[in-house]
């Protein structure tokens, strides 16, 4: 007996379901497994790789952000007037503190700068020690920058004095020479008189009157009332730093942190607050107080002393 053969649907009966899948996917059932792998494998190398990008990001960032500066033994503060910023003039160069954001070394200059002084609007004096890598005389004399303290020029006396004190008034610039004690006094900058001979710490000179300069001293508070050539003592607190902000507002601070005000060029005295610490410059503008503090770094005062907040550590 001849068999019929069999036919389309009887051979498609017989197939078992996952050939009759195979077939519409045009798969084989034993490379699923494989396809499986590989797809994890694919997510997993995704996720290490998102991973590393993220590392990669961070660390980057982290590189990118500079390292805070390191202002060394500040001599000298001063309110630059034409954007009302903050200089400090420290043993290891110049440096810019905003109110918003780091503190920034200004140029390259790295000298020890002493007897900062703003004259004006992006022009500073200093004085000092040039840095290993200047060279030259041990002494600066009277240094300027007309650029906020980018660049620096020679105007006299160098190798001959290290003003450790300058002020600027009535178109003159004061200095106290700490090579040989000397209160010296120069219009152009470039000749100088001696005045006289004295132990000053630290001095100021009136806004209104030219000749009318008080001074600290181991002993206690001196007075001149003629532009320097003869002193007398004064009374007064103990004070170690001076600023004659304007008239009708003399600064003093203590060894101790003690802020003292006066209001009658230094006849009479307010205390109006304190910091801690030993203090190596003060700047004043109104009331607010700036003050550089050994070891501990520079401090902001906007009521007279009573408060402050710390500028830079």
């Amino acid at each position: 007996m001849v068999k019929a053969p069999k036919t389309r649907s009887a051979r498609a009966a017989k197939a078992t379901p996952a050939r009759v899948r195979a077939r519409r996917t045009g798969t084989r059932p034993s490379e699923r497994p494989a396809q499986s792998k590989w797809v994890l494998f694919a997510a997993a190398a995704a996720v290490l790789l998102a991973v590393a990008a993220v590392v990669w990001a961070v660390n980057r960032g982290v590189e990118d952000t500079p390292a805070p500066v390191s202002i060394n033994h500040v001599h000298g503060l001063g309110v630059n007037p034409s954007d009302g910023v903050l200089y400090a003039a420290a043993h290891n160069g110049v440096f810019r503190l905003p109110a918003d954001g780091p503190a920034s070394r200004v140029g390259d200059g790295q000298q020890d700068t002493m007897g900062f002084t703003v004259t004006g609007p992006n022009h500073f004096i200093a004085s000092g020690h040039p840095s290993q890598e200047q060279g030259g005389p041990p002494h600066l004399g009277l240094i300027e920058s007309t650029d906020s303290g980018v660049t620096w020029k020679t105007l006299s006396l160098r190798g001959g004095a290290d003003f450790h004190a300058l002020r600027y008034r009535h178109d003159t610039v004061y200095g106290y020479n700490s090579t040989n004690g000397a209160l010296m006094v120069s219009r152009d900058r470039a000749s100088w008189e001696s005045r006289a001979t004295i132990a000053l710490r630290d001095f100021a000179v009136s806004p209104s009157s030219p000749d009318t300069l008080l001074a600290t001293t181991q002993t206690g508070l001196v007075r001149s009332t003629d532009g320097g050539r003869t002193w007398a003592g004064a009374d007064g607190p103990p004070a170690l730093l001076l600023d004659w902000e304007r008239e009708g507002r003399l600064w003093a601070l203590t060894a101790a942190g003690e802020v003292l005000r006066s209001t009658d060029a230094g006849t009479t005295w307010t205390s109006t607050g304190r910091i801690v610490g030993a203090p190596t410059a003060i700047a004043a503008a109104g009331d607010d107080l700036y003050v550089s503090v050994n070891e501990r770094g520079i401090f902001h005062s906007r009521d007279a002393g009573t408060t402050w907040t710390q500028r830079h550590p």
